[in-house]
């Protein structure tokens, strides 16, 4: 069934909290990434519910939903919903990050705009090379030139690229950041590299060096610009400000930029493509395995942005990167296991997604959809998938793997590979990955039930069909879910139920079971009986905004629960003014693995009844 992109948007902004509770939205090639003012009011429960979303992630201070392939269509109804809008000035209790969350948040939010030009870009170039290789194509040609100036201006450029999104980032002047990051690549200050007497700038050594294809000293100007910037707007008087304040930025950050941070910037990226090229050529088994066998978990937790400032560094000064030697195998690996697992899962459903997912990841090396909805749920899919990465790696790291622009690990990547020095040892190693990922998943990482069980166990459900009562959370007027005020709930999306007018501040428990999510605000609770039916308490409508206020909470996460035991105490009448419908919702949230879900037809309901009948 096809996937309303525009109603996916607006569902997932308001299960993470509403547009006021969005600091900032992107997306990258799979994922929408929210940065949020309270990631506590993010209902992750609801998103994964939602149809069309593979997965929820938090990871690098970010709030991520894996979407897949379709990321851009939802995307561009989020950035619709949040345009516009203020963005909170706090962080409403989402706390503190870590420096490494910071870090890799900088460098997803500077690289993403301009992923998909650079890898497409790098993909042009890496052919145009096989070309020349092949003698398909002079050097000295006109066509050559011309293509490869099309391939090569995004990476030659590259401060000048990066400048408009950290602009962006740093609020700073776009205009004003494009004109530093000129003054780095501009063809005098280039032609300055190769001066061979000491230069100097009013009396002081300038020290220089090539700023071209590089990442980190633009950033840091960058930076600096936009606190530069604001002091200017703030002690200029209003009839000079316009012009004075980029004139003073040029005049002063250029010539400091030049004289510090591009020197110290851009010894610090080479003495780390030097560390990284060292335990490449000392210990080149090491470093495969780790980049073969880790890559995919990088992947999960939004890690392998760190290693893209090292990657461009290394292609920049050694026209190369051993980086991406071992992440051949490591991708083609996950993609065999999810090729694996459609070829013995017997779950339609499952079959439907892992193709597609699989072929994204042998093409593309886009490997998300493939480890979120495919080999992660599954666990041994995704663990041959490491392991064929590491052996893979192993062998990627002995071949001195390598690629010599900036690709994406995947088939159509490989004219990138083709300056390995031993390119056929690394193909070797990237087959021996796919094998061991293929065929573990094959024999041993697909449990499903043999065609003749499920049969007799369809037999046994329909000999005996259990019932399962789910008693109300509170007494009050029914609703009929449809006419819930909440299309989250209302669109049956995340299961079948019923709404309920409380009349009562007590919620409790509809059933026995174990409490699998406790929301920190207080308003919504996941309980999975003893029989396996998940269903889901959620108190009032768009109560996440009220961050806990007026919810105070009886259990904890992991609990035993029994039906009728206290979940929460409520104040409706802070949700009333607050706004808020009060209507609590008892939803099934596994409806799909049901006979039936049945709610009660009758117009109220008191403490004690049932709510819903749950037929498997």
């Amino acid at each position: 069934m096809a996937v309303d992109f525009a109603s996916l948007a607006e569902n997932i902004v308001a299960a993470v909290g509403g547009v006021p509770n969005i600091k900032d939205a992107r997306h990258c090639a799979t994922r929408l990434r929210f940065e949020l003012a309270d990631a506590g009011l993010a209902d992750e429960a609801a998103v994964k519910q939602l149809a069309g979303v593979i997965s929820v992630v938090r990871a690098g201070g970010q709030f991520q939903v894996v979407i897949g392939n379709d990321v851009p269509h939802v995307y561009a109804r989020v950035s619709e919903l949040v345009e516009g809008a203020e963005s909170p000035k706090t962080d409403g209790g989402g706390g503190r990050k870590s420096i490494l969350d910071r870090f890799i948040e900088l460098v997803s939010g500077i690289m993403h705009p301009i992923l998909w030009p650079l890898a497409g870009a790098g993909l042009y170039k890496a052919f145009l090379s096989l070309v020349v290789t092949l003698g398909w194509l002079r050097r000295e040609s006109t066509e050559y030139i011309v293509m490869n100036a099309a391939s090569d201006s995004i990476i030659n450029f590259l401060p000048i690229v990066i400048a408009i999104p950290a602009a962006k980032i740093f609020k700073a002047n776009q205009y004003t950041a494009m004109a530093v990051a000129g003054a780095l690549v501009y063809p005098d200050i280039i032609a300055l590299d190769s001066v061979t007497e000491p230069l100097t700038f009013f009396g002081i050594p300038l020290v220089m060096m090539s700023y071209v294809s590089s990442l980190l000293p633009i950033i840091v100007a960058v930076w600096l610009q936009g606190y530069l910037e604001r002091f200017l707007t703030r002690v200029l008087p209003g009839v000079i400000r316009n012009f004075a304040v980029p004139l003073l930025v040029l005049l002063l950050l250029v010539p400091f930029v030049l004289l510090t941070i591009g020197p110290l910037t851009t010894i610090i990226a080479t003495y780390l493509g030097d560390a990284v090229n060292g335990l490449f050529t000392t210990l080149p088994w090491l470093a495969g395995a780790i980049m073969g066998g880790f890559w995919q978990v990088f992947v999960i937790f939004g890690l392998h942005w760190g290693f893209v400032p090292i990657m461009l560094s290394q292609l920049d000064t050694a026209g190369f990167t051993l980086l991406t030697g071992p992440l051949l195998g490591a991708v083609m690996a996950q993609a065999a296991s999810t090729l694996a697992v459609m070829i013995r899962t017997k779950d339609p459903e499952t079959r439907k997604l892992a193709g597609p997912a699989a072929l994204s990841g042998f093409l593309a090396g886009i490997t998300e959809p493939a480890i979120y909805g495919v080999n992660l749920p599954r666990k041994l899919p995704f663990y041959f998938g490491i392991a064929g990465g590491a052996i893979g790696g192993i062998v990627a790291g002995l071949a001195g793997g390598r690629t010599t622009a900036f690709v994406f690990p995947s088939l159509v990547g490989i004219p990138a590979y083709l300056d390995t020095p031993n390119l056929v040892l690394m193909f070797i190693g990237a087959l021996i990955a796919v094998i061991i990922a293929f065929l573990g998943t094959l024999f041993w990482g697909v449990k499903d039930t043999p065609p003749a069980e499920a049969a007799d166990e369809s037999s046994s459900r329909a000999a005996a069909v259990t019932s399962t009562i789910l008693l109300t959370p509170v007494p009050g007027q029914v609703v009929a879910l449809a006419e819930v005020p909440d299309p989250v709930f209302s669109s049956g999306s995340m299961g079948e139920g019923v709404g309920i007018v409380p009349s009562s501040s007590t919620i409790v428990a509809p059933a026995d079971g174990t409490l699998a999510v406790a929301m920190g605000t207080g308003h919504a609770y996941g309980i999975v009986t003893d029989d396996g039916i998940e269903l889901l308490v959620h108190i009032g409508v768009d109560t996440v905004n009220m961050g806990g206020e007026g919810f105070t909470s009886r259990v904890s996460k992991g609990d035993r629960v029994a039906a009728g035991q206290v979940l929460a105490e409520v104040d409706l009448a802070a949700i009333e003014a607050a706004g808020h419908p009060t209507t609590t919702i008892l939803i099934v949230t596994n409806t799909a693995d049901c006979k039936a879900v049945t709610p009660t037809t009758a117009p109220a309901i008191d403490v004690g009844e049932t709510a819903v009948t749950v037929t498997r």
